[in-house]
């Protein structure tokens, strides 16, 4: 069946949240915002979901709402600001997910990151400090090359400046602690082994946000299994983040080792635990990703959200470092230290290949 090496983009569904799905089937199909029988179980379910997830998050179930997925949930942050404080301007760092920077639009202001990504404070104090800005959005963690961000540090110049901030963590949650000072918080429930279509955003009490249009109909056995799966790995978090942090490690220092001409990317030592980015210098990443795909490895190349596009990775492109030739692997629970170690054993042959094929 080969090795999947892609849980960035999504995570093998959580055997718990296929559980989750079919014993809330019989009770859960109604409409929970009704008031007859069936619609009231409903809700009663979707109520425990809230629940659950919002103690995961450490936030009050009446701070969370779910949505359509992780983009449905910055858009809805987004516009929900703009349209409560009557402003438009968003400030984001240079390298957030492409749902950010699509929601904030051609009148947003880039905030530039260092080599390894991490967020220039400094631009960033400057940036909110105009009076024109509704929202600044500093992601917890990069989604293509793991690399933590200073958020608390970012939330203490958003508060003084009187701007709220949102934090896009769904490489975060479930996997890592999450930041502290933030207003709003967006997450994708696919990133920890729940369904596609739910994301949720946390909404911090006392500011300023308006639902910007209607929430629409609950898919409830969908909510109650993203809960379900969301509660089962942040049980396991502390574990596999120690495991997968070390077999990130060997993988950074082998690649380093073993392929000529290859910068690994990102922060060594603040960064997620499951994340690691590569380039190669003379090598068409889709071609290698292809290659890796027939030796049985699924990986992904490019940006974290646009590598199917051929463009080259805005992440990269602000970080300054190779935006062509890049592999990303991303490990989950069921990733094995023999997995990784085959997964490195073929990597510089197949890299020589591409590199032929290209006449280099």
């Amino acid at each position: 069946m080969g090795v999947y090496l892609d849980s960035a983009t999504a995570a093998p569904p959580h055997p718990v949240a296929w559980q989750a799905f079919q014993a809330s089937l019989d009770d859960g199909w109604a409409d929970p915002g009704r008031l007859h029988t069936p619609a009231r179980r409903a809700r009663r379910l979707l109520d425990a979901a809230r629940e659950t997830a919002a103690g995961v998050l450490g936030v009050r179930p009446d701070e969370l709402h779910f949505t359509a997925g992780g983009t449905d949930a910055v858009r809805r942050a987004v516009a929900g600001v703009r349209r409560s404080r009557d402003r438009r301007v968003v400030v984001h760092t240079a390298v957030e997910h492409s749902a950010v920077i699509k929601a904030a639009g051609d009148d947003a202001v880039p905030v530039p990151v260092s080599r390894t990504g991490v967020v220039d404070l400094g631009a960033l104090a400057s940036a909110v400090s105009s009076p024109e800005v509704a929202l600044a959005a500093v992601q917890s963690a990069n989604h293509e090359v793991g690399t933590v961000q200073p958020v608390a540090a970012a939330a203490e110049l958003c508060a003084a400046a009187g701007v709220p901030l949102l934090v896009d963590a769904a490489q975060s949650i479930g996997r890592a602690p999450l930041p502290t000072g933030w207003s709003l918080l967006a997450g994708s429930a696919r990133k920890w082994g729940g369904p596609a279509g739910v994301g949720l955003l946390a909404v911090r009490k006392g500011t300023r946000w308006e639902s910007p249009w209607d929430e629409g109909a609950t898919d409830v056995p969908a909510v109650v299994a993203a809960a379900a799966a969301l509660r089962a790995v942040a049980e396991e978090a502390q574990q596999e983040s120690v495991r997968q942090r070390a077999l990130v490690d060997e993988i950074r220092r082998t690649v380093a080792a073993t392929v000529p001409d290859v910068e690994v990317v990102g922060e060594p030592d603040e960064r997620l635990p499951h994340i690691v980015t590569f380039s190669c210098l003379y090598v068409d990443g889709e071609v290698l990703l292809q290659a890796l795909d027939r030796a049985g490895f699924a990986v992904s190349s490019g940006s974290a959200c646009t590598s199917d596009t051929l463009r080259p990775s805005h992440v990269l492109a602000a970080m300054g470092v190779l935006t062509h030739g890049n592999v990303r692997v991303s490990l989950h629970s069921g990733v094995s230290a023999e997995d990784v170690r085959s997964f490195l054993a073929v990597l510089p042959e197949l890299v020589t290949s591409a590199r032929a094929e290209a006449g280099l």
